[in-house]
C-alpha cells in the first residue's frame, strides 16, 4: 500500500499530540486530594494513565504501518514505545500541568518522532530490500496484520475505560479519542498486509472504519457495568474485519469457513486474554503499583486492586496476534 507510510507517520503524529494533552490535561483530573487514607483512590483511579499508555503504544503501532511491517522499522520502533513509556513515568513524577506544558511536551515527541523516522529512512535508503515493488513479504504481512490486532483489542480497553466515579467528561473524550485512533491504525494496518489494494478490500476497509467507531460510539454510550456485550461486539467486528482486509483471497474470493473461524476467535479470544491477564497481573505482577509508585503518585486504596489494564490489553493484543496474523494460506494450515 503506497499510501502506508504517509498514514502511519500521521497516525503516529497524532497519537504524540494525544500523549501530550492526556499528561497536561486529563493526568492532573486523577490526582489523588491527599496522602490520607480516607483519601486513597480507587479501581481505575489512574484512568488517564491507561489511555496515555495506550497513545504511546500507537506511536510504535504507526511506525509499524509507515515501514510496511518490515522489520527494520518494527525492531526500533518496539524500542522507542518501551523507551517512551519510561520517560512517560519520569515526567509524570513531574506533574506538568497547562497549555505551556502541552505544548512542550508535543514538540519534545515530534521531534523524537521525527529523529527516529528520519534515521530508519536514511536506514532503508542505504539497503534497500530485496523484493520486488508491490509484493510484500510474508513475514511483513503477519507483523502488519499482528499490528493491526494489537491495536483491535486496545481499541477495546479504550472504548470501555471507567473510572471510579464514571462522571468525568473527560474520560468519555480521551476514551473516544484513543480508540478512534487505534481503530485507524488496526484497519490501516489489516490493509497494508493485504497481498493487492483492490476496490473491493478498499470499499471493506471504509466500512469496517465507519462500523468500528459507531460500535465505539455505542461501547461509550452503554452504562459503566453493562458494556461487556457491545464491547464483544466491537471486537467481534472489528477483528474479523481485520482478517477479512489483510487475508489472502484465492481465485478473487475468501475463504469464508476460514473466517468464520476467526469470527469465533475474535469473539470469545480477546475477553479471554484480558482476564487471564488481568488476573495474573493482580496476583503476579503488580507492575501497575510500581509505575504509580515511580509516578509519585498515591497508592490504590487496599481494597482496590491497580490494573494496568493498557499493559493487559497489549499483551492480550499479542495472544491474539498469534491466533489471527497468518494472512497467507499456508500460514492458517500450520494451525492444523
Amino acid at each position: 500500500m503506497r499510501s502506508a507510510r504517509p498514514v502511519g507517520l500521521l497516525l503516529s503524529a497524532a497519537a504524540v499530540a494525544l500523549w501530550a494533552y492526556g499528561m497536561t490535561r486529563w493526568q492532573p483530573l486523577t490526582e489523588p486530594l491527599g496522602p490520607w487514607s480516607e483519601h486513597l483512590p480507587g479501581n481505575n483511579a489512574y484512568w488517564a494513565r491507561d489511555l496515555r499508555f495506550m497513545a504511546i503504544m500507537a506511536v510504535p503501532l504507526g511506525l509499524v504501518l509507515a515501514g510496511r511491517g518490515q522489520a527494520r522499522w518494527s525492531g526500533p520502533a518496539v524500542v522507542l514505545g518501551g523507551c517512551w513509556i519510561a520517560a512517560d513515568v519520569a515526567i509524570d513524577r513531574a506533574d506538568p500541568i497547562g497549555d505551556d506544558a502541552t505544548v512542550l511536551l508535543a514538540g519534545g515527541g515530534y521531534a523524537v518522532l521525527g529523529v527516529v523516522a528520519a534515521m530508519l529512512l536514511w536506514w532503508e535508503r542505504r539497503t534497500p530490500p530485496r523484493r520486488e515493488p508491490g509484493t510484500p513479504p510474508a513475514s511483513d504481512r503477519r507483523v502488519l496484520t499482528g499490528a493491526a490486532c494489537v491495536a483491535g483489542v486496545l481499541t477495546l480497553v479504550a472504548a470501555a475505560m471507567e473510572s471510579p466515579t464514571d462522571r468525568e467528561p473527560e474520560l468519555n473524550q480521551g476514551a473516544l479519542a484513543t480508540a478512534a485512533l487505534l481503530v485507524a491504525l488496526a484497519v490501516g494496518a489489516a490493509l497494508a498486509a493485504a497481498p493487492a489494494r483492490t476496490r473491493a478490500r478498499v470499499g471493506l476497509a471504509a466500512g469496517l472504519t465507519a462500523l468500528s467507531l459507531l460500535g465505539v460510539l455505542l461501547v461509550r454510550a452503554t452504562a459503566p457495568g453493562e458494556r461487556l456485550l457491545p464491547e464483544v461486539a466491537l471486537g467481534a467486528v472489528l477483528l474479523t474485519g481485520v482478517t477479512l482486509l489483510a487475508w489472502d483471497w484465492p481465485g478473487g474470493r475468501p475463504i469464508w469457513w476460514h473466517h468464520a473461524l476467526a469470527a469465533l476467535i475474535a469473539l470469545v479470544g480477546p475477553l479471554v486474554f484480558l482476564v487471564a491477564t488481568g488476573i495474573t497481573m493482580m496476583m503476579m505482577l503488580p507492575i501497575g503499583s510500581a509505575l504509580t509508585e515511580l509516578a509519585g503518585n498515591s497508592p490504590i486504596n487496599a481494597a482496590d486492586s491497580d490494573l494496568l489494564v493498557s499493559l493487559a490489553g497489549l499483551l492480550s493484543g499479542l495472544g491474539v496476534a498469534v491466533l489471527l496474523a497468518r494472512p497467507s494460506v499456508e500460514d492458517r494450515r500450520q494451525l492444523r
